[in-house]
């Protein structure tokens, strides 16, 4: 065999398309090419086996992308052009195992003759390549011991987020991985909700607080989810998304084809939006619904000021929200007036390695305040800068009263709501961070009223509680208005919103 024939053997890429047969969404079969999503999946594996000798990914993506396609074609090429492999797929429901398994079948049975050893046992779960000692079947999550007793090199989760008894067989069948070079666990799902296994494994990945690589999959990547109606004529929401994805490959015809399907997902445009956000995510946060209604900040402003350009001459102002550990993370952000910029964020700082990169920021940026938040290991930062000599930071305890008594529950109530005054001004821009993580926290956040009728911001402590990660990025941005809109010597009228109105609640 020559080596152009052994090189399309070998590679995935090249052997899917002259060698695997896939069913198209018409039911008409056709030859295995990879779309935008499963090159991407497919660059991203590769890498990671490159680099570390295995794969660990967790992948999100929206509905019908053909991410099981493309692991189904990775695994079985591996099944028969590799020995001693052994493949495994767990489903979250019979009906998804069947398909799967008969995907598998697919490749198989129409396989060019003579290009790899038959099978020696085909059932309706499992083949067998005894020349190979290799193999590959597929198991349903509901029973807690499913797979656990095999050994398995290749592992694909399928719909992870859907499993019923998740958490037992993360404990079970994923032991039965060993840590070998060559062997690959793939965990994919839509999202279904937060705090279960797979959003926790999903923040982990994120967080690096384990060995998987997290990948994300947008929906408008696929060429089929575009309608093409003239005289289609984009909202405003839908221009602001043009704006922030549109380098991406965001086009009108897939918000045509979006609204469309927001209306086919509920008759409530609402709903329906919320249901698109799950099923078809534009970023990873958006993916994992905030169960709450009532939301502090809504996204449009958020989305605005991030494609907004700004100038802005006044005085500089740093808000810092310092942690310590590995669960939440020191973010420091800057804002000179209307424009806020350059977010900082870092994991497992003590408290004098956060006081000598503030104390580097002070000295090479001068700003005119550094806002500190002292509750906790704040105050130590605080201390040691001003012991420093640094008089322009002063430490922020939110806990305490509220300027306005008669309207907030405490000061961080008061700033929150100073701060999301400034992003819905609509007499002049403002402009923040283009940045997902920073819009994720400022949008995650609730609110409530107590029985006086005093705003509460929902606390890190809840949304903790609800599985969110805390919003440090947003509450460093927060701090910065602790001396209100601007502080320079220039005098601005900007309009007031009303506090929103909320039921009370729990």
């Amino acid at each position: 065999m020559d080596d152009s024939k052994l090189d399309t053997l070998r590679t995935l890429k090249k052997f899917a398309p002259a060698f695997l047969t896939i069913r198209s969404k018409a039911g008409t079969p056709l030859n295995f090419e990879f779309n935008v999503a499963q090159t991407y999946i497919d660059q991203r594996l590769d890498a990671q086996l490159q680099a570390t000798g295995k794969v660990r990914a967790v992948i999100l993506k929206g509905r019908q992308q053909g991410c099981s396609t493309y692991i189904q074609a990775r695994f079985f090429h591996k099944v028969i052009t590799t020995r001693g492999k052994k493949a495994f797929i767990l489903t979250h429901e019979g009906d998804a195992t069947k398909n799967l398994f008969e995907m598998t079948k697919r490749y198989n049975d129409n396989l060019p003759p003579g290009l790899c050893p038959e099978a020696d046992r085909s059932s309706a779960k499992e083949l067998r390549f005894q020349q190979f000692d290799s193999g590959y079947a597929v198991g349903t999550a509901g029973s807690k011991g499913v797979g656990r007793s095999q050994t398995i090199q290749l592992f694909h989760g399928s719909e992870v987020g859907f499993w019923p008894n998740a958490t037992d067989h993360a404990k079970g069948i994923l032991q039965a991985i060993s840590g070998e070079p060559n062997t690959e666990i793939i965990l994919e799902s839509t999202a279904n909700g937060i705090g279960n296994f797979f959003h926790q494994t999903w923040l982990a990945a994120c967080r690096g607080d384990n060995e998987f690589q997290a990948i994300f999959v947008p929906w408008y990547w696929q060429n089929e989810y575009r309608d093409f109606k003239e005289g289609f004529n984009p909202t405003e929401e839908e221009q602001l998304l043009l704006k922030v994805y549109g380098h991406d490959g965001l086009t009108k015809e897939h918000l045509a084809w979006r609204r469309i399907k927001i209306r086919e997902l509920s008759n409530d445009v609402e709903q329906g939006l919320e249901l698109f956000k799950q099923e078809y995510p534009f970023t990873a946060d958006e993916a994992f619904l905030n169960p709450i209604s009532n939301v502090f900040i809504n996204a449009k402003h958020v989305m605005r000021a991030r494609t907004n350009q700004v100038e802005s001459e006044v005085a500089l102002i740093i808000g810092v929200d310092p942690a310590i550990g590995d669960k939440d993370k020191t973010a420091i952000i800057r804002r000179r007036g209307r424009c806020a910029y350059g977010l900082e964020t870092f994991y497992n700082l003590n408290t004098m390695e956060t006081a000598a990169r503030i104390a580097h920021i002070i000295k090479t940026e001068q700003p005119v305040k550094v806002y500190i938040d002292c509750i906790g290991i704040g105050a130590g930062i605080v201390d040691r800068l001003q012991e420093m000599g640094y008089d322009c930071v002063e430490g922020v305890n939110v806990a305490r009263s509220a300027n306005l008594k008669e309207k907030f529950r405490n000061l961080r109530a008061e700033l929150w709501w100073t701060m999301r005054e400034w992003l819905m001004q609509t007499e002049q821009d403002v402009q923040i961070p283009d940045v997902e993580v920073l819009q994720s926290a400022l949008c995650s956040v609730g609110y409530k009223y107590t029985m006086n009728g005093l705003l509460q911001i929902e606390s890190k402590d809840e949304l903790r509680a609800r599985g969110m990660p805390s919003p440090d990025e947003a509450d460093a941005l927060m701090h910065t208005f602790y001396s209100g809109f601007y502080e320079s010597n220039a005098v601005m009228d900007v309009k007031r919103y009303p506090i929103p109105a909320s039921p009370m609640f729990t």
